[in-house]
């Protein structure tokens, strides 16, 4: 028969295998984020680069190619943003006191 000690002791060990699944399972989401960042930090500035570059072509392209490297330019833009907004975590106080809108 199983007395009240050995059954508080069993109760005890489950409680800290279960803590102890969840703190594993908290530190593979953080290294999870971790990684999803450093890889969109490295996107962005890729796409930051690209955006110098077709900045560069513009100064010295002709009329007629003009367009399409607007067109680049704005595109790079628009996702160099989004990403930035990816990079701020929802509950970053910082987030809501730029001043920029959300959309």
């Amino acid at each position: 028969m199983w007395n009240i000690r050995d059954r508080s002791q069993t109760v005890f060990t489950m409680a800290e295998i279960i803590q102890l699944r969840e703190f594993q399972q908290a530190r593979r989401r953080a290294e999870r984020r971790h990684d999803e960042q450093q890889s969109l930090e490295r996107a962005l500035q890729l796409m930051r680069d690209n955006l110098a570059d077709a900045a560069d072509e513009l100064r010295e392209a002709p009329t007629a190619e003009q367009p399409e490297l607007l067109n680049r330019i704005e595109q790079l833009t628009a996702m160099i943003r989004y990403g930035m907004r990816m990079l701020i975590e929802p509950g970053d106080p910082g987030a809501a006191a730029n001043g920029s809108p959300r959309r």
